[in-house]
């Protein structure tokens, strides 16, 4: 009884370190919308497929600017949003038109960013430091391997939002030192595979 009674305080301590939020207070009503069709998918998916996590899930909306958090860590038991922050996009996915149009490929070397559903994989030591490879789940991000698309962190990557754009990746989902630390907690404390579901 001892030991479960300290596992308990452990789960729950690690747990309420995340900043639990209403959606509502940080989504306008599209992309409100936008989010819950998502968190739908990957409900659907992780209910059909074994060895997923069905209580924490990764979305990023492209649709976004880079200058303002967009890429969300979601409760799907409770329908919260646990934490947020900032992620680039691929240079190549910069289309230059006015209106944040952003463009999307799966081909190596385009150097943009590839839409749909990824798992996310073991950790690696590479030129950022600590990254977690993805497996795209998806035609639109089937070659993200190929591509050496991972999750990872630069320190160029504020971890406030700003007014302004950020810098873009070669097409990696990257963030800010300090947000990678708390999605690294997340991700190595899961005992089965977290989904990242990237969209526009």
């Amino acid at each position: 009884m001892r030991v479960f009674f300290m596992a308990l305080l452990f789960s729950l301590s690690s747990f309420t370190t995340y900043n639990v939020t209403d959606k509502k207070e940080i989504l306008n009503e599209i992309e409100l919308v936008r989010l819950t069709d998502h968190v739908s998918e990957v409900k659907s998916f992780t209910a059909l497929n074994r060895g997923y996590n069905r209580k924490i899930a990764f979305l990023v909306d492209m649709k976004i600017k880079s200058g303002k958090n967009r890429f969300f860590v979601y409760d799907l038991e409770n329908e919260k949003i646990i934490d947020q922050g900032l992620v680039a996009h691929g240079s190549g996915s910069e289309t230059g038109i006015k209106g944040d149009i952003l463009q999307f490929s799966n081909e190596p070397n385009s150097n943009c960013t590839s839409l749909g559903r990824y798992c996310v994989e073991k950790s690696y030591n590479g030129v950022f430091g600590k990254a977690f490879r993805l497996s795209g789940l998806d035609e639109t991000n089937s070659n993200a391997q190929k591509r050496a698309i991972v999750l990872h962190c630069y320190k160029e990557v504020p971890d406030e939002e700003k007014e302004y754009y950020i810098l873009n990746s070669h097409g990696c989902p990257m963030v800010s030192e300090v947000f990678f630390k708390r999605l690294q907690k997340i991700i190595e404390s899961s005992d089965s595979k977290i989904m990242l579901s990237v969209y526009y």
